[in-house]
């Protein structure tokens, strides 16, 4: 389809007509994303006309919303290798315009902060001390207490720039800047916590990103487990993989959106978390 002929479509959104109006919006989502900016434009050209601009709006919503299932989906089936990717997908729910490549110049940014205090050669629990003196002094992330079941934790970008977080989400941010200084940090599906692990041959530790980088052992994850009074598993001891901290971190939005009431988002992360239970073909 040429520019003028994608022109005269975007142009008959104002028909009052519903049968032309079903079959031009059926045709604008065949053409996909790249139909956006026309609708961007014919948005900005509908003046004081709410119900044509919410029309557009949503149109431009779920053409986006495909956008993002499709990058999910080659995600997951391209092996879940990039954690930052993979958050940065899940941040363009809300923020569709956001830049995978300025969330990439703001971790090299933190890598450089953590770099200057850092030797290979120390102690795995000094490396730990170093981070942490970075993360938290420095860099001033903290703990979102406040609105801890908001959406917005759940969102890479936000929290970069609040600098407050959930624990998965903190987490996350935490090991990107370590393994990137080849620290072996790695993720730990608790139950109603997500925390790190330091793992490297013999030398096992944990750390609590949401209790400022708190060190811990096994034995309080024995007590954590106790005291809920559930099964212990294995899981609750050793590394999750992206695809895991993923689900996870739908499984907040999801909750976030129940408790605000809002349906449709709830349905559309619920679509996103099946995405991630496909199974990859071998």
């Amino acid at each position: 389809m040429t520019e003028q002929e994608i022109k005269a479509l975007v142009s008959l959104l104002d028909d009052d007509d519903k049968e032309v109006l079903q079959l031009v919006e059926k045709e604008i989502r065949q053409q996909r994303e790249i139909i956006i900016p026309y609708l961007e434009n014919e948005w900005e050209g509908a003046g004081f006309n709410p119900k044509i601009q919410r029309r557009i709006e949503e149109l431009v919503h779920d053409l986006q919303y495909e956008v993002l299932v499709e990058r999910l989906s080659d995600w997951h089936h391209g092996g879940a290798i990039d954690l930052l990717e993979g958050l940065w997908i899940i941040a363009t729910y809300q923020y569709p315009d956001l830049s995978l490549e300025s969330l990439r110049s703001d971790f090299e940014q933190f890598y450089y902060e953590t770099w200057l205090e850092f030797k290979e050669d120390m102690h795995p629990i000094d490396q730990i001390r170093a981070l942490n003196h970075v993360f938290f002094s420095k860099l001033k992330f903290g703990s979102n207490t406040k609105n801890f079941h908001a959406a917005s934790n759940s969102m890479i970008n936000v929290v970069l720039e609040s600098r407050k977080g959930n624990p998965i989400t903190l987490c996350c941010i935490y090991m990107i800047v370590a393994q990137r200084l080849n620290m072996p940090v790695y993720g730990v599906n608790l139950p109603n916590l997500f925390v790190l692990t330091y793992k490297k041959d013999a030398v096992q530790f944990y750390i609590n990103v949401f209790n400022k980088g708190l060190v811990f052992m096994r034995s309080d994850i024995d007590h954590y487990i106790a005291q809920l009074n559930i099964k212990t598993n294995d899981s609750f001891y050793q590394p999750c993989s992206n695809l895991d901290i993923l689900r996870r971190v739908l499984r907040n939005l999801t909750l976030a959106f129940e408790k605000t009431g809002d349906s449709d988002k709830v349905k559309e992360i619920e679509r996103m978390s099946a995405v991630l239970q496909e199974p990859i073909d071998e």
